[in-house]
């Protein structure tokens, strides 16, 4: 029992340590990511049509 409370004072006194990120960076962050992930499913969505077309035309 002892080990735990050892490991848990040792997280939180990591925990201080850590540079959090201030709200408007955060909010850069995902609004960057959602437009990364946005874009790159539309990509792919693209792409996978494209090949999904030349292999029906080949097939027919």
């Amino acid at each position: 029992m002892q080990r735990f409370v050892k490991f848990f004072r040792e997280v939180g006194r990591e925990m201080r340590k850590v540079s959090w990120p201030k709200r408007k960076e955060l909010t850069n962050y995902t609004i960057t990511v959602l437009a990364t992930v946005a874009f790159f499913t539309a990509f792919f969505a693209v792409i996978d049509l494209g090949i999904s077309k030349v292999i029906r035309v080949i097939l027919e």
